[in-house]
């Protein structure tokens, strides 16, 4: 016999952009949504249904510090994993983890340990610093795992196994600072909706996405964001690489007609930020993935055609000049580093309510 916890027992600590309208069975859809708790006993699993739109789903479970990835299999139908079995019968921690974007989104009905555990809380306090992330592939941490391809292109086999959110840039900078991380980012995005890579051939951008707490059509309505629910004392936004897709306007023809659109787009895009989170500081940025430099000369414009002190264009030691292929661990690392760094430079004031 095991005994069954809801989703909404409240010795779990739960983070991310959630869909929890029925708090029984909620909804993750961004990468590094979370669950952590602590339980006894000796195994731990996990029921849920995987709506799956595309790729290989895995969920990220760590236990005791030991961290696994398990995949999930692709039908509409309640699945039980297995997250952790003959543990010594001692009290363990736990977090479980979306490892992956909107390919596929994870509707927990339950978790369930042994018939006499029990589930507590985490034992340290929950952070009060914020941070949310508007991003792309890179951003949700997309094939790093697969370290044998650092500084190199992808290979054309469906990687996704090797996208884990908790190795991402923003994980590693959230966790450095000690902050929770809100992480609105999806693979092939781009700002605009009608290019990029995401939902081909009717391409959908962040300016869809970054409002919503779900937005992939494949899987069913948009449901729009409560931003009353969290508000995060730094804002990263790292899109403008997945622009150039299905043409570089932005390298070709810089003062042409679509170039100047995207930028003024780009400040509205700001301006809807500001608005939503006035205190905020906003970093923007791209990623040491390649790209032509164009794109951060526009996104450096648009920065300052908003002229705010609080709003700030960021670029990395090695930015868009690292590797052809998306950002390995490595990589993530590295520019986990520098915006720590950078965002350290700013005080703990702007950690203040």
């Amino acid at each position: 016999m095991s005994r069954i916890i809801s989703p909404r027992d409240p010795a779990l600590r739960v983070m991310g952009r959630i869909d929890d309208g029925n708090p029984d069975r909620p909804v993750w859809v961004f990468p590094y949504t979370q669950a952590s708790f602590r339980f006894t006993g000796t195994t731990l699993s996990l029921t849920l249904i995987n709506h799956h739109d595309y790729g290989d789903s895995h969920i990220g479970v760590i236990v005791d510090g030991m961290p696994a990835s398990i995949r999930i299999p692709v039908n509409e139908r309640p699945i039980t994993l297995t997250l952790a079995s003959h543990l010594p019968d001692i009290e363990h921690t736990a977090t479980i983890y979306k490892r992956q974007d909107g390919e596929h989104y994870l509707e927990l009905l339950w978790l369930a340990v042994d018939d006499d555990a029990q589930v507590l809380p985490p034992s340290d306090p929950e952070p009060t610093r914020r941070i949310e992330i508007y991003g792309d592939s890179v951003s949700a941490g997309e094939r790093n795992e697969a370290v044998a391809y650092v500084g190199k292109a992808d290979p054309d086999v469906d990687l996704s196994a090797c996208s884990n959110s908790w190795l991402s840039y923003g994980a590693i900078t959230a966790r450095k600072l000690g902050a929770q991380l809100h992480d609105i980012a999806q693979g092939g995005a781009s700002l605009l909706d009608g290019i990029g890579w995401f939902h081909a051939p009717n391409y959908i951008g962040m300016e869809h996405i970054w409002d919503r707490i779900e937005y992939n059509p494949s899987l069913g309505p948009s449901r729009p964001w409560d931003f009353s629910r969290y508000t995060p004392h730094v804002v990263i936004v790292a899109i403008g690489q997945n622009d150039s897709h299905p043409h570089d306007f932005m390298a070709e023809d810089y003062d042409g007609a679509e170039a100047r659109h995207w930028r003024a787009r780009y400040v509205d895009f700001l301006h809807a930020l500001r608005e939503r989170y006035p205190q905020a500081l906003i970093i923007c940025t791209t990623t040491v993935l390649q790209h032509d430099h164009s794109w951060d000369r526009a996104i450096g414009e648009a920065v300052a055609t908003v002229n705010d002190a609080h709003t700030i264009h960021f670029l990395y030691s090695r930015n868009g000049a690292a590797t052809p292929g998306h950002p390995r661990v490595q990589e993530h690392e590295e520019m986990a580093e520098e915006l720590t760094d950078l965002i350290r430079s700013y005080g703990d004031d702007i950690w203040s309510d």
